[in-house]
Parts: structure tokens; sequence; C-alpha cells
């Protein structure tokens, strides 16, 4: 069984977990009304989802 002979300092730990993070949102603008969304989502704007009116939004 493989077991370390010495400690790992901290530096060397996290120069490791350098490359392990979170991903950027990916964001779409929407082809109606041009509000940023997230890709193959309904827009929360306007409603719309591939040029069809999904969820109709009142607008006060």
């Amino acid at each position: 069984m493989a077991v370390p002979k010495k400690r790992t300092s901290k530096q060397r730990q996290r120069k490791r977990r350098t490359h392990i993070k979170a991903e950027d949102v990916t964001v779409n603008s929407c082809s109606k009304c041009g509000d940023p969304k997230m890709p193959h989502r309904v827009c929360p704007s306007c409603g719309h989802y591939r040029d069809q009116l999904v969820l109709p939004i009142d607008v006060d």
C-alpha cells in the first residue's frame, strides 16, 4: 500500500489545487428581446424559447 513518506506542505497542496475551480456560466442572448439568458432555457424576460412563446409573462 502506498503511504507518503513525508507530509505534503500547504504550498505544494495549494499549487496542485489551483486547477480545481468552478467554470464560467455560459450566457447567450435571446433571439427575440436580446436579453442575456442561459442556453436551452426559456428567456426569463420575454418567455420565448426558439422563437415560440412558451411562458406568457405579464408586463405591469
